[in-house]
C-alpha cells in the first residue's frame, strides 16, 4: 500500500440496470471455465501458465514499520443500552462496547423470512427499548424481546396492491417510533408496541438501506442515488439531493451519516456529499472513484461501508480502493490511503480497524491512516482451489475484542493489539451482516432469519 498522502484543499468535481453482490461475483468469475459444460460442449482444455484472480486487484495492505511495537491504546469499554439505528448511532461511531470477555449463546429467535436466490437479508437488526427490530427478506418487520428472543409482533410493509418482492431497506428507532424504509420506495413509521402504522411516505425510488435519523429528519439513500429528508413526526418531504445516477453498483444496504451540523451522503457512484441538515445544501463534495483501475472491477466505485463522523472528521472507504478522513466543516482531506472495502470503519480511541476487499483486517492510525497491523482472513473455503469465496463483515470492538462474522458460519473474535485470532465461533448459519451489541448482548443475523444473542 501506498503511504497516505495529505491534501491542502478538497478536490471538487438512470437509475440502475445492474446490482452486483461482491459473493456473487465471486462465484461468478472463479466458475467462468465450466460455463460451456452448462451447454452440453466439452469444455477446451485450458490455457498454460500461472493464473491470477481477478479479484485481487489491490496492492497488499503493508505495516507501516515505524509503527511496529507500538501499543494500540482502547477506550474504556462502555455499555450502551441501545443499538437504535444503522452503525449503532446516526454518527457510526464506535468505541468500545462493554460485553463479557467470553460471550456464550444466550437464545436464538426468529425475525421471519431468510435470505433466497432472489431476495436478501440486507439490514442488520436495531434495539431499544428492551426489543429488537429487524426486517426479513419479504420486507416484513418483527419485534422480538430482548431478554429472551420471543417474537411480539411482526407486520407486512408492502403496500397493499403490491404483488411481487423486493429487497433493501431496513430498520431505525428514533424518537420513540420504528421507522422502516423499503425496496417498494416507501418509509413506513410504526408504534414499537404493537407495529401499528402511523405513517406511510413513498419516496422517489427503492430505498437502499435502513433510515438514519437525527434532529427529527428520517434520512433514506434511494437506489437512483437521492438522499430524500422526512419529517419524523408526519413524513412531509423537507427536501432531497440527488448525486449521479450510476447503472452499477454492489448488492447491499448503505445509510447516510449525521451530526446535529452534517449529514453525510454516500452515493454508488462514488460520490461522498457533506450536506447541510436544514436544507440538504451542499457543503462539500469528495469522490472515492479510483485515480487508477488495475481491473474491471475498479470502475465499481459504490460506497457500501457507512461513513462515520467522528471528532470532526468523516471517515469513509470505497470499493474502487480509496479511503479518506474529511475535515467534517469544510471538506478538506487530511489524508488517503490506498485501501478499498465494502465493510464500514469502526473507530476506537486512536485507531480505526477495517477489512478491506482482500479479506484483511487493518488497524490503522486515526490520525494519518497508516496501517499497524495486517491481518488476512480466510478468503476461500477451499484455499487451495480457491473456491468458496467467504465475505466477512464488521468488524465490532466491544469487551476489548474484535468481532468478525463470515459467510463460511463462522464468527471470530481477535485481539485489537496485534489481530491475532482469540476464539472462534459456529454461527447456527452463514451470515453477510456484521454483529451488533446493545446492554453487554452480541447479536448476529443469519441468511436464514434466525437471530443468534451471546452474551
Amino acid at each position: 500500500m501506498a503511504a497516505p498522502t495529505a491534501h491542502p484543499t478538497a478536490k471538487r468535481r438512470s437509475l440502475r440496470t445492474a446490482l452486483l453482490s461482491a459473493p456473487l461475483l465471486a462465484v461468478l468469475l472463479s466458475g467462468c471455465d465450466t460455463v460451456s459444460g452448462w451447454f452440453g460442449k466439452t469444455p477446451d482444455p485450458p490455457l498454460p501458465g500461472e493464473r491470477v484472480s481477478v479479484l485481487t486487484r489491490e496492492r497488499k495492505v503493508e505495516v507501516d514499520q515505524r509503527l511496529v511495537g507500538t501499543p494500540v491504546t482502547l477506550p474504556t469499554a462502555v455499555a450502551n443500552p441501545a443499538w437504535a439505528q444503522p452503525g449503532g448511532t446516526p454518527e457510526h461511531a464506535g468505541g468500545n462496547l462493554a460485553l463479557s470477555a467470553t460471550p456464550a449463546e444466550a437464545w436464538r429467535g426468529d425475525v421471519g423470512t431468510g435470505a433466497s436466490s432472489s431476495r436478501s437479508l440486507l439490514a442488520t437488526p436495531v434495539i431499544a427499548d428492551g426489543r429488537i427490530f429487524a426486517m426479513d427478506a419479504d420486507s416484513h418487520v418483527a419485534a422480538l424481546d430482548e431478554r429472551t428472543g420471543r417474537q411480539l409482533w411482526r407486520i407486512d410493509t408492502k403496500p397493499e396492491k403490491e404483488r411481487g418482492g423486493a429487497s433493501g431497506g431496513g430498520v431505525a428507532f428514533a424518537d420513540g417510533r420504528v421507522f422502516a424504509a423499503t425496496g417498494f420506495g416507501e418509509v413506513v413509521a410504526l408504534d414499537p408496541a404493537n407495529g401499528s402504522i402511523i405513517w406511510r411516505k413513498r419516496v422517489p425510488g427503492p430505498v437502499r438501506g435502513a433510515p438514519t435519523v437525527e434532529g427529527g429528519r428520517v434520512l433514506v439513500l434511494t437506489l437512483d442515488n437521492q438522499l430524500t429528508a422526512l419529517s419524523a413526526s408526519d413524513g412531509t418531504v423537507q427536501w432531497s439531493h440527488q448525486g449521479i445516477l450510476e447503472t452499477a453498483g454492489l448488492l447491499g444496504a448503505v445509510s447516510a451519516a449525521a451530526s446535529p451540523t452534517l449529514i453525510v451522503a454516500p452515493y454508488s457512484s462514488g460520490e461522498l456529499y457533506g450536506l447541510r441538515p436544514e436544507n440538504g445544501r451542499v457543503a462539500w463534495q469528495e469522490s472515492l472513484a479510483a485515480i487508477r483501475r488495475s481491473g474491471a472491477l475498479s470502475s465499481l466505485a459504490d460506497i457500501r461501508g457507512l461513513p462515520v463522523i467522528d471528532r470532526g472528521v468523516v471517515y469513509a472507504i470505497g470499493h474502487s480502493g480509496r479511503m479518506i478522513a474529511i475535515d467534517e466543516r469544510i471538506g478538506i482531506r487530511l489524508w488517503e490511503a490506498e485501501i478499498g472495502g465494502t465493510q464500514t470503519p469502526w473507530l476506537a480511541g486512536d485507531h480505526i480497524f477495517v477489512i478491506t476487499n482482500d479479506s484483511e483486517l487493518v488497524a490503522l492510525t486515526r490520525q494519518a491512516g497508516h496501517a499497524r497491523w495486517v491481518t488476512q482472513l480466510a478468503p476461500f473455503t477451499d484455499p487451495e482451489d480457491k473456491k468458496g469465496p467467504i465475505t466477512w463483515s464488521g468488524p465490532i470492538l466491544a469487551g476489548g475484542k474484535l468481532y468478525v462474522t463470515g459467510s463460511n458460519g463462522q464468527m471470530l473474535a481477535l485481539s485489537p493489539s496485534d489481530g491475532q485470532v482469540l476464539t472462534r465461533y459456529s454461527l447456527p448459519a452463514s451470515t453477510y451482516l456484521p454483529p451488533v451489541v446493545a446492554n453487554n448482548t452480541l447479536y448476529v443475523l443469519g441468511e436464514n432469519g434466525t437471530l443468534v444473542a451471546y452474551r
